[in-house]
């Protein structure tokens, strides 16, 4: 049995609602995750960094005020404080974020995930 589609998603991002449209456009009824409610664990993190062959860095909102005042740009840290720090603050985590047969894509823009379909 293969695993269901998923997708890390806030409704309040016109991308993640974008991504999630152009998913059900293309037959695909994701299992929706709102990751601000629900965050993903460390080890769901690890197993999407590896996926998408990244760092943590670049699947953070960098830009995010929580970033900087968490002292995450400090490149001191290490993989696993960056990781603990998207759990415990998921609004940092970069979204929306697919994972489909195996593989993951940020939805930046939304037909990045056509490719995991």
């Amino acid at each position: 049995m293969t695993e269901p589609t998923r997708i890390f998603h806030n409704p309040r991002c016109s991308k993640s609602r974008q991504t999630l449209e152009l998913l059900k456009q293309n037959g695909v009824e994701p299992e929706i995750i709102r990751y601000l409610e629900t965050p993903p664990t460390e080890q769901e993190l690890l197993q999407i960094l590896d996926l998408l062959d990244c760092e943590p860095r670049t699947l953070m909102r960098t830009k995010e005020s929580e970033y900087k005042e968490q002292g995450l740009d400090n490149p001191e840290l290490t993989r696993a404080q960056l990781i603990r720090a998207m759990v415990s603050t998921p609004k940092l985590i970069e979204r929306p974020i697919v994972l489909a047969n195996g593989k993951a894509a940020i939805g930046r823009p939304p037909e990045n995930v056509l490719n995991i379909l």
